[in-house]
């Protein structure tokens, strides 16, 4: 007990303290990524808050103001309708009430970032653009974590539902995500294991992945990737193992419809009894707009509560229920060996995530990651649709154990993968788990897509796989032979071009395309159109093949659309797609739910530029003896400034599919950095 105590003060006091910036190394490599070297872990914090503000400023700053519900005062009504978000989940009062509940040394590592990047906001008053956002503290920066693991969860889906009336509709499944893939040594030509972390992102803004290396004297030495505001490594790879993310979709939110008192708006139904709503007025200071607003935010027993023209609905989900998720993250950095990564996950504190892990000591493993709650079994209560918001027959308390949920651990196939598809088909059918073991109202995914046929594609009959091959793997840009969209194009594919001459080039192309996705492509091209134009106009109606009606429609509407902005329709991907970073927009490879995907959004004069898809990657090896064996890449570079030389030194090397290497060797950093500095603070 007296050891405990005496731990309890000493990460206390590290918290409190300030600290000394002289004792953090900064040590930009050759693609100006972030090492940084300090005797403890907040030192460490400081050392990546300050070296990431040195690379993008602007966009901590927003971070910032989220966790003070201030995004209004910078980005107007977009950034209050964000506000407005943190005061209904009760994000901050979430942080105030399980403060003391968070560990010393996490708490320490928290104060170690946010004085970091409190003191360079000191440092360069010129670069303060939003003046609400500093100084700010540990629990502000705890309730933005909160918030954004909840927009995460689908709060923004969900209330778009509610206020645009459309529950009860049945989207399709989000074909953007990200892909992960381990193989165990016992499956490879060298007898190390592999691990493929991929995350298809936004290529910029507030999710778009940082590099960054991070080692401190106290166990702490890891590279990877993080999102901005991040005090640590979000995936990535220490010396022992590494572990990649991919978003899962379980049900991760549920929503209730309160039964309201005809006498009286502000009460509802509970079990019999009419129980008053909670009342609070969200203050939202709006850009642009000299008078704050006010906004009533409600809260039921079920939690945060929306009035709309269809009724009161609540919305109750474990990510603001629990804001522990970046001291789970912490303890899987500072894990050493799989015993110590799945006691780490035992916390359940990370709301989501499927998690693809391996390691130096011949384990891979593969969790679809969540914090679920225990549902009532009564098959009365459709977990999946709008819940009876008027019994506590509904209103779950619990949640599971991370041992109730779908993995895999060192299967006899010898590898796994994820593409955001279902976790039952996670490797050879002979070892995938069947659904009928887990509980259905969890909401598993039970589906393919494109991706992961295509893994299955490339791995069947397939031996021992080389690092080669693995790495040919990841960056492959084929579509699977048989489809896997929403909407199915098969009448496109069998139009006769005899009956529509003047359609015959564009139906030609597609046609005869090889479901391949590079630039060179004319096939790829119009597939880019004809997917832009039916997830555009068939939204809301998924799972139907098109008609020949509508088939034709589309090859006109391509056609026109080709003629309209580049006078001819005899064009390739490459003509129609840039990747842009700055004023450099360049033909791009890649489509929506391949393995190197891509997505877009209108750019200029007909083109369209990649917003996101295919960005971070890094293949890791686990050699029995010595550090793991790194290349990454990463979509542009480490800095947001144009005028830096890092800001787009790996955009080539990206769209040639080639990595540079990486190391977690301190000697090999500094024999080699760029540069060498500590963070210089202004007294």
């Amino acid at each position: 007990m007296k050891n405990i105590f005496c731990v309890f003060i000493l990460f206390t006091s590290i918290a409190s303290s300030q600290i000394n910036p002289a004792s953090i190394t900064i040590a930009r490599d050759s693609f100006g990524v972030p090492h940084i070297f300090a005797p403890t872990d907040p030192e460490v914090a400081y050392g990546l808050a300050w070296a990431h503000a040195e690379d993008d400023f602007n966009t901590l700053q927003l971070m910032v103001l989220i966790g003070k519900a201030k995004l209004g005062t910078a980005l107007g009504k977009s950034g209050a309708r964000a506000d407005y978000v943190v005061n209904l989940l009760r994000c901050r009062q979430l942080v105030d009430e399980q403060w003391k509940t968070l560990s010393p040394d996490f708490v320490a590592l928290v104060t170690g970032y946010v004085q970091g990047l409190n003191d360079y906001a000191k440092a360069h008053p010129a670069e303060i653009k939003y003046k609400k956002a500093f100084p700010f503290n540990e629990r502000e920066y705890l309730t933005s974590t909160v918030f954004s693991l909840s927009i995460f969860s689908g709060v923004d889906r969900t209330l778009t539902q509610i206020f645009g009336g459309t529950l009860g509709t049945i989207p399709g499944f989000s074909l953007q995500g990200s892909n992960a893939f381990a193989f165990h040594p016992s499956k490879t030509t060298t007898g190390e294991a592999f691990l493929a972390i991929n995350a298809h992102q936004p290529l910029e803004g507030a999710t778009a992945f940082y590099e960054a290396h991070l080692q401190s004297e106290q166990g702490w030495n890891m590279l990877g990737g993080l999102f901005p505001g991040g005090c640590l490594i979000f995936h990535g790879t220490n010396e022992n193992l590494g572990w990649a993310h991919t978003v899962n979709s379980p049900d991760k939110i549920d929503i209730y419809q309160l039964q309201m008192n005809p006498a009286n708006n502000n009460q509802y139904k509970f079990d019999g009894e009419w129980l008053s709503l909670e009342v609070k007025k969200a203050k939202l200071k709006v850009k642009g707009v000299p008078v704050t607003v006010s906004r009533k935010v409600y809260w039921s027993k079920y939690g945060a509560s929306v009035k709309s023209k269809q009724g009161v609905f609540a919305m109750r989900l474990p990510a603001n229920m629990d804001c522990k998720a970046l001291e789970e993250w912490y303890r899987m950095n500072k894990a050493r060996n799989f015993t110590e990564f799945y006691k780490a996950l035992g916390m359940t504190s990370l709301p989501m995530f499927n998690i693809m892990y391996a390691d130096r000591y011949d384990t891979i493993f593969y969790i679809s990651n969540a914090k679920l709650p225990i549902r009532n079994p009564d098959p009365q209560y459709h977990w999946q649709s709008v819940l009876p918001g008027n019994t506590s027959a509904t209103l779950w308390t619990k949640f599971k154990p991370v041992t109730a949920l779908p993995q895999y651990i060192n299967p006899g196939s010898g590898y796994l993968f994820n593409t955001n598809h279902s976790p039952f088909l996670a490797t050879d059918n002979k070892f995938n788990l069947h659904p009928k073991n887990y509980d259905a109202n969890d909401g598993f995914e039970l589906y393919n897509n494109n991706r992961s046929l295509r893994v299955t594609e490339l791995v069947k009959g397939v031996g021992k796989i080389d690092y080669e091959n693995f790495v040919r793997i990841k960056f492959d840009r084929q579509y699977p032979k048989q489809l896997q969209f929403a909407y199915g194009i098969d009448s496109m594919l069998h139009l006769d071009t005899a009956d529509y001459p003047s359609l015959k080039e564009v139906i030609t192309n597609l046609q005869q395309w090889d479901k391949k996705a590079t630039k060179e492509s004319k096939g790829a091209g119009v597939f880019l159109l004809v997917y832009e134009r039916l997830s555009k106009k068939l939204r809301g109606s998924p799972n139907r093949q098109l008609t020949k009606s509508e088939s034709v429609e589309t090859f006109q509407y391509i056609n026109d659309y080709m003629i309209k902005y580049f006078g001819k329709v005899d064009l390739s991907l490459g003509d129609l797609q840039k990747l842009v970073r700055g004023n450099d927009a360049r033909p791009a490879d890649g489509l929506p739910d391949i393995l190197a995907a891509a997505y877009t959004e209108p750019y200029i004069n007909g083109m369209r530029k990649i917003t996101s898809g295919d960005a971070y990657i890094c293949f890791v090896r686990y050699p029995k003896i010595g550090l793991p064996i790194i290349e990454s890449i990463n979509t542009f570079g480490a800095s947001q400034h144009q005028g830096s030389p890092h800001f787009k030194d790996q955009m080539a090397m990206f769209q040639n599919q080639q990595t540079r290497r990486m190391t977690l060797d301190k000697k090999e950093v500094l024999a080699t950095a760029e540069s060498i500095y500590h963070p210089v603070v202004n007294n």
